[in-house]
Formats: C-alpha cells, sequence, structure tokens
C-alpha cells in the first residue's frame, strides 16, 4: 500500500511544478512505487522486507526507516540507478548476484546517475559494495559496507569501486571484508578522505587515477595500506597504516604525488594485532624477496617504491616495519626530507649505484638507529648519516652470508668504509639528519585519531 504524506500541488494557472511528496512505502510496493513518483519524490520504506533488484530511473529519494531491509535475493544488483539526482539514504541492503563479470553490487551507479548521493547505508553479502561507473560529481558518505566473507578474498568484489567518475568524494565511510576498501581506475579529481578500512587486500588501489586526493584515512590489519599504481598529480595527506602485513604505502608507477603527514606503524612498533583472516599467498602480491622470507612476523616495507619518480615525501613517520623505504626499479627525483624512520630492521634498501642525497635546504630526516652529536644545538646532526653500506649489498645478494655479520672482517670493512667514504659504491646519504623526529601537525593528529575512534553503526 502507497501512503502519499503530502500530497501533490499543482498550480497549473501560475505555471509552477507541482510539489515534491514524501510517500510511505511498505514491503512489496517498491517497484510499483518507484514507477508511480514524480520526479523529486522522497520513497520512504517502513519496517519489513523488501524484495529486489529494482531500478531507480527518475530523480528521487529513498530513505530507509529502522528495521527496513532491501534485499535482492541474490540476483544482480540490489539498486541499480540510471537517473541523475538521486538518493540513497538509511538504507540496509542485503544479498546481490555473485557475477563479477555483470558487476553484481550493492547500489550501481550507472554512467547517467550523475550528481547522486549514498548517505548513511548499510550493506551486507553484497559482491560489489557500491559501483560508481561514470556517474560524474556523485557523493558517498557515512556507509558501513561489509562484503562476502562466504567467498575467497579474491572472488569477492571491492567495497567501494569508482571507474571514470570525476569529481566524485568517498568520505567517512567504513569498509570490511571486501576484496579492496576503495578501487578507483581511470578517474580523475576525487577525494577520498576519513575512511576506514579492515579485513581487506589492500585498503586504497589506485589505478590510472589522476589529480585527486586520499586524506586522513585509516587502514588497520589489511595485506597493503595504500597502493597507488599508473596515478599521477596526487595529494597523500594524513593516512595511518596500522599493523598492515605487506607494505604500509606501495607505489608503483606513480609520480609527481605529495605524501605528508602520514604514518605507518607496523607490527614490531606494538601496533594492533591482525584480528582478520589469514590471506592466501595468492591474494597479496609478493616480490621476489618476500617470497624467500617466510618467517617474518613484522610488516614488510612501510614503503615500497618502484618505477616511481618525482615524489615528496614530508613529514610523514615510518616505524616497525621489517624495512623502512624500498626503493628500485629506477625511481629517480624522489625528495626526502622532515621523515621520521624509527625502529625499521633495516631504515632503507636502495637497489641502484646513483648517490642520493634525502635531505632538503639543510634539513634532512630523524633516524632511530643514527648515534649522533650535536655540538651546536641546531637540531641538526654534526655528520651525515648512511643508513646502508657495501656489507648490507652483499647481505641482500647472499642471504646466507647473515651469518658473518658479526664476524671481525665485517667489522673492519664497515669501519673502513667509515673512514673513507670514497668506498661506498652509491646509494643513500642523509647529509642533514634531524636529532628528534618532527612533530606531526595538530590538525593531522586529531584528525587521524577521529578517524581511528570512530565505531561501526
Amino acid at each position: 500500500m502507497l501512503l502519499r504524506t503530502a500530497p501533490l500541488l499543482g498550480i497549473a494557472l501560475l505555471g509552477t511544478p507541482a510539489l515534491a511528496a514524501t510517500v510511505a512505502v511498505a514491503p512489496g510496493d517498491l517497484t510499483a512505487a518507484i514507477a508511480a513518483a514524480s520526479p523529486g519524490d522522497t520513497l520512504r520504506l517502513t519496517a519489513g522486507r523488501h524484495i529486489g533488484p529494482v531500478k531507480v530511473d527518475k530523480p528521487l529519494t529513498l530513505e530507509g526507516e529502522p528495521g527496513a531491509v532491501l534485499d535482492g535475493e541474490g540476483q544482480g544488483s540490489v539498486v541499480t540507478v540510471t537517473a541523475p539526482d538521486v538518493t540513497l539514504r538509511g538504507l540496509e541492503l542485503r544479498n546481490s548476484g555473485t557475477s563479477l563479470f555483470d558487476q553484481h553490487s550493492g547500489i550501481f551507479l550507472g554512467k547517467t546517475a550523475k550528481r547522486a548521493v549514498v548517505e548513511d547505508n548499510r550493506l551486507r553479502d553484497t559482491l560489489i559494495g557500491i559501483y560508481v561507473w561514470g556517474a560524474d560529481d556523485s557523493l558517498v558518505r557515512r556507509n558501513d559496507v561489509g562484503g562476502r566473507t562466504d567467498l575467497r578474498v579474491s572472488e569477492r568484489g571491492n567495497g567501494i569501486q569508482i571507474w571514470n567518475a570525476p569529481g566524485t568524494r568517498v568520505l567517512d565511510n567504513s569498509v570490511h571484508d571486501a576484496r579492496d576498501g576503495i578501487f578507483t581506475t581511470t578517474s580523475r579529481k576525487n577525494l577520498f578522505a576519513g575512511n576506514r578500512f579492515e579485513r581487506v587486500r589492500f585498503a586504497v588501489h589506485y589505478m590510472y587515477t589522476n589529480d585527486s586526493e586520499v586524506s586522513g584515512n585509516v587502514s588497520l590489519g589489511n595485506g597493503v595500506g595504500y597502493a597507488i599504481m599508473y596515478s599521477n598529480n596526487l595529494v597523500i595527506r594524513g593516512n595511518r597504516s596500522v599493523a598492515d602485513r605487506e607494505h604500509g604505502f606501495l607505489l608503483n608507477a606513480a609520480n609527481s604525488a605529495v605524501f605528508e603527514n602520514n604514518s605507518v606503524a607496523g607490527r614490531f612498533a606494538g601496533a594492533v594485532s591482525d584480528s582478520g583472516e589469514t590471506l592466501a599467498d595468492n591474494d597479496i602480491p609478493r616480490d621476489s624477496e618476500a617470497m624467500s622470507d617466510r618467517l617474518r612476523s613484522g610488516t614488510w616495507k612501510c614503503v615500497f617504491i618502484y618505477n616511481a619518480n618525482k615524489n615528496r615525501f614530508a613529514g610523514n613517520r615510518f616505524e616497525g616495519c621489517e624495512i623502512g623505504v624500498h626503493f628500485t626499479a629506477g625511481s629517480e627525483r624522489n625528495g626526502m626530507t622532515g621523515n621520521a624512520f624509527v625502529g625499521n630492521r633495516t631504515q632503507v634498501k636502495y637497489v641502484g649505484t646513483r648517490f642520493l642525497d634525502w635531505s632538503e635546504k639543510g634539513r634532512g630526516n630523524y633516524w632511530s638507529d643514527n648515534a649522533a652529536f650535536d655540538l651546536n644545538g641546531d637540531g641538526i646532526s654534526d655528520e651525515p648519516y648512511r643508513p646502508n653500506d657495501v656489507v648490507d649489498r652483499v647481505m641482500w645478494a647472499y642471504p646466507a652470508a647473515k651469518l658473518l655479520m658479526n664476524s671481525p672482517g665485517v667489522q673492519v670493512i664497515r669501519w673502513a668504509q667509515k673512514q673513507f667514504p670514497a668506498l661506498h659504491p652509491g646509494g643513500v646519504t642523509d647529509s642533514a639528519p634531524l636529532m628528534a623526529p618532527p612533530a606531526m601537525p595538530t590538525s593531522v593528529q586529531t584528525a587521524q585519531s577521529q578517524t581511528a575512534e570512530r565505531k561501526q553503526p
């Protein structure tokens, strides 16, 4: 039964359009209510089980009262939106189809669904949670998205997926038990901020998405925190990676990005324990080193930079990882200043022969293993810091040589390199290392704390 609580008022003599109405929709009437509604109407789903899938093909608002559930019964997408200016608010959606090829989703926004608003919804057992498929300028806000725990991680869809949707904002959502938290490809001018990710493969996965921002997000115990691939001109600011297993940040062909005030707290830093499921080996990409070291217990790399150029890292904290930062494959002109490298087993692994100075205008980075002096009290070490030497290179190439790490011969080689810097075969030097770790801005700390404490509804 449809109950029109605010009747349409047409003022034909004045030529003004009819006023929008609010219609209460009982279970079983939703498809008919959408067909009978006028553009601008609000359909309010009353408590009970409403059967989907449904298609919204005109500008409407769908709201859910407490206890209202929209069940797709395992058929296609629970809600498909093809009209512009549609709002989906306060709904509980369940049971999409299971075909990744057909893009079955909890909420599917098609190319013509521009300026959609999807907020305060709860999604469970959906293959892809929310798919913004070319719907420009959409807003996805404060949703709780849970994936299909009955499927392997590689068989699940992403929590929130973006394709070619410029201007879309994804804000303050909670995503868990999906494949990737947010996956975006072939898009631009997007903002992902204030989101929380748990029990996923990649928290944020960027592919071919440019001129965008990722800020104030939290990744807890996932495979990889933030995977930035084949994307340019990004701002990555104020994000947290806590106890992610492989990498806090992974850059592959990511260029001209700004990384500021982010933090990676690996499991060596006393971060939260991993309460999620163990992902199968083929669900997480591993480089050859990771494959050869199956006994490690901590986060593998705080930052992995592969074929990424002209990026700037400033004010970040990388703590408690097997490797603080590993960069290779021709990565060039990446600036590092004002960062803190704390308690990593290996602070830097640089596979290359160039001489690189990680300082900027007389200010370098903080290194927790740098036993330095500051006689003039300016906060800068009196000597440069070199995280690697020729012995490290031997250990990387021949892991069995670690048995000789404390031998007198190795100690003599390291002493000789320190006395004669010309013996160094290239690598990273910090000519102005900091004596204390820089403090993160108060505004960033506050935003991160609020995001980390946000609980699921």
